[in-house]
């Protein structure tokens, strides 16, 4: 579960994302005529532009007229869709002068993969960046809407969860803004991950019916569709004199392509993200309808269309594993067919110059069966000689490492490979059997019980330690293997990628922090509350369906939440909320009202933390470990104006072999103790969460939790004294702004570019 708690330093009397901008979190959608549009009436019926009715406010009138068949008495949700159709055909003229442009002068392109994309809203952000937002908020005004109003009736596009999805979008965003010929290639999820929800307190989980009015921004494009091939057998063939290697699928489905044109800030230049659905090859079983047997009828597309439908569905058992393979290599390989396609279009079969033409990012290890798949298409498909295909393969793909948890690598289980991808895996096994050779040339000077364990390590295809009799394939090892560059998305993850995977997960300390302060506000007379700092916890995120201990983590946050916000002693100077599906839009209120920024991962863990520079932008100060882009903020910032805590990287190691024998704080004793004795309920539900940070216990407290605590609480005092202190806490706060510039993903992807795309500007004319 990535979540994170944000504090807002301020009298407890609402949630804080209320404090920072009006933006209701819940809204309610006003009912048909309940506002008024009859001020431009008359454009409503005619869709023509006077001076007393301006083009935007008569392009507005006539889509609506138009898509809702009625003049007048539109809803909120009307307008917006009236409003993104207009900004629709402006941002496609746009779409269409740039490809044309870049289709004359035949660049090199950049094609990011990635399972997700959190883009958020489209509407304020396209009309931003073409320069319209003031024609359009001056029509809706004139048609009696207030923009912001129209703005929140756009649905999140679930098309991502997390950091690695939002970084993606940002990218996608910068390649636009800096006139970079490139596209994004992903899946056009139906249902997205899931949409949170709370009842009792707990997770739950539902669909997140995102398209159920249709999404104004994409194009579906009925001449770009590809077959995508599963399952089946492998036969050896003479063609030509040689021996060739055609895969026979037992299943196929159609991938159907969606673009999504992505707008770049102050340039004509618009990028686009091509999203893949899945369809049936058949639509539908006639004879088996007409026999009576209607679920057959319907199972192809039942089958297909269960690719496309959720991000990350459930991988506990051996189908969820199955599908969860055949979501990731449908899109790769649609994606690839779709390059290749455009690019024997210009090039023909001279595919020396792919490397010359076409660079693809591999954003984590959800792409990388592309190291695989752009091998078959080139020895299998076009016929080319493996050391010839091996050479272009690995010189157009690079890959993006998003964490250093090994938990967090996909392995997949040979057997589960070999099955739904049967020519990929012998691919797979060819690459190895390269690379471990190399490997073992390369370590010649060790011994050879040494080099064998050392090759044993890094080999693609490796025993499951917790299973002897199992073999696995690591997504990431193939991924550096077959790549030119790799690279993490942090300065200390580019360093640790490369030398050590430590082994730790989040640290869950902010609720234990929590607690503690609630325990000394409790302690505390009348007159010395009032010295106390009022604060609001704010904490955000989702756990996965099959990921219990975060679920738990959920609920204890409720349920102290549960317990603190209902005390009159202490309410008015601690709360603590759980926000349920946290997204894109949520995060664009909460952080300009956020003061404080928690980002608490065991040190050389989090790869990302993408999201502490978006409050840092915004002034907001952080609190954290010495981990990911934490580092880099302080570097910029000045150390000393981060709150800084716990163990350094290097200490990971020693301390792990010490934990046995580590003496625990007494508060944290305390307050293990509270948890166990049922303080907040349902202890029993708890116990799991403290067994695992208990060093005497099931858990033996592997994540070093325990550690960090007195350091962390240490941190909290210093976050308030220094809050008291306004004057500091102001000059902070500008620090940290003024500090972010090299947070920009413009900057990212223009070093991207320089040194390891190799991707020029090609800017079309305004």
């Amino acid at each position: 579960m990535a979540y994170r708690q944000l504090q807002g330093n301020r009298v407890a009397g609402s949630p804080a994302v209320n404090a920072g901008r009006q933006a209701p979190l819940g809204r309610v959608a006003r009912s048909r005529g309940s506002l008024l549009v009859s001020a431009v009436a008359e454009a409503e019926k005619t869709a023509v532009a006077t001076t007393a009715v301006p083009a935007v406010t008569a392009d507005i009138a006539k889509k609506l007229r138009y898509q809702f068949g009625r003049n007048g008495d539109y809803t909120v949700a009307d307008a917006y869709q009236g409003t993104a159709w207009s900004v629709r055909e402006k941002l496609i003229d746009a779409f269409n002068h740039t490809h044309d442009h870049w289709k004359k002068e035949d660049p090199k392109f950049i094609y990011y993969m990635s399972a997700e994309f959190l883009m958020g809203r489209s509407l304020t952000n396209t009309i931003n960046n073409l320069g319209l937002k003031g024609d359009y908020a001056d029509a809706l005004t004139k048609m009696g809407y207030e923009m912001e109003n129209v703005v929140d009736a756009e649905r999140d596009a679930s098309l991502g969860n997390g950091g690695l999805g939002r970084l993606a979008a940002c990218f996608l965003d910068s390649m636009a803004t800096l006139d970079l010929p490139g596209w994004g290639y992903g899946i056009r999820y139906k249902y997205g991950m899931f949409k949170q929800g709370l009842k009792d307190g707990c997770q739950t989980e539902s669909p997140d019916i995102w398209l159920t009015k249709g999404n104004p921004w994409e194009i579906r494009r009925d001449d770009v569709h590809f077959s995508v091939g599963f399952g089946g057998r492998v036969e050896r063939r003479k063609q030509g004199g040689k021996e060739v290697s055609v895969w026979i699928p037992s299943e196929k489905v159609t991938a159907q392509a969606y673009d999504n044109p992505i707008s770049g800030y102050d340039t004509p230049t618009v990028g686009n993200l091509r999203l893949w659905d899945a369809v049936p090859v058949t639509e539908f079983d006639l004879s088996a309808f007409n026999a009576g047997d209607y679920e057959r009828a319907n199972l192809e597309r039942e089958r297909a269309e269960g690719i496309s439908a959720v991000l990350y569905p459930k991988d506990s058992t051996p189908e969820g594993k199955e599908l969860r393979l055949k979501q990731q290599y449908f899109f790769v390989c649609a994606s690839l067919q779709d390059v290749m396609s455009r690019f024997k279009a210009t090039n023909g079969t001279k595919f020396e110059l792919l490397p010359e033409k076409a660079v693809f990012q591999m954003n984590d290890t959800h792409p990388t069966i592309a190291v695989a798949e752009l091998m078959r298409l080139l020895v299998d498909v076009e016929g080319m000689d493996w050391a010839e295909a091996w050479t272009i393969s690995t010189k157009c793909l690079n890959y993006t490492n998003h964490t250093v948890m090994p938990e967090a690598l996909e392995k997949w289980p040979v057997k589960v490979m070999a099955k739904m991808l049967p020519r990929h895996m012998e691919i797979i096994e060819v690459i190895n059997e390269g690379w471990t050779k190399w490997l073992g040339g390369h370590l010649k000077d060790l011994k050879a019980d040494e080099r064998a364990k050392r090759v044993a390590a890094m080999s693609i295809i490796h025993e499951n330690p917790w299973n002897k009799e199992e073999m696995l394939v690591n997504m990431a090892f193939l991924a550096v293997v077959g790549s030119s560059a790799v690279n993490g998305v942090a300065a200390i993850h580019s360093n640790i990628v490369k030398d050590d995977l430590l082994n730790d997960f989040y640290q869950h300390l902010n609720i234990f922090s929590v607690i503690w302060r609630y325990k000394q506000l409790k302690k505390m007379t009348p007159e010395e509350r009032k010295k106390a700092v009022p604060r609001v916890c704010i904490v955000g995120g989702k756990a996965a369906s099959a990921y219990d201990m975060a679920k738990r983590i959920i609920r204890l946050v409720t349920a102290v939440g549960d317990v603190i916000n209902k005390d009159p002693e202490t309410n008015d100077l601690l709360r603590i909320y759980f926000l349920p599906d946290y997204n894109v839009s949520l995060a664009e209120t909460i952080i300009p009202a956020a003061e404080l920024s928690q980002h608490i991962s065991t040190a050389g863990t989090e790869a990302s933390g993408t999201s502490n520079m978006k409050f840092q932008m915004n002034g907001c100060l952080i609190l954290g470990t010495w981990d990911g882009a934490n580092i880099e903020i302080a570097e910029e910032t000045g150390v000393e104006d981060v709150f800084v805590f716990g163990v350094r990287a290097e200490e990971i190691v020693k301390l792990r072999k010490e934990r046995k024998t580590f003496k625990t704080d007494p508060r944290w004793d305390e307050i293990m103790c509270d948890i166990e004795g049922g303080m907040f309920g349902e202890k029993d539900y708890f116990k799991p969460l403290v067994d695992a940070v208990n060093n005497m216990k099931v858990g033996n407290d592997w994540f070093l939790v325990a550690n960090d605590f007195a350091a962390y609480l240490k941190a909290q005092e210093d976050v308030d004294a220094c809050y008291k202190d306004q004057s500091e806490w102001l000059r902070r706060s500008i620090m940290y702004t003024a500090g972010s510039g090299k947070f920009s993903s413009d900057r990212t992807i223009r070093e991207y570019a320089e040194d390891i795309w190799h991707v020029k500007p090609c800017r079309p004319s305004a």
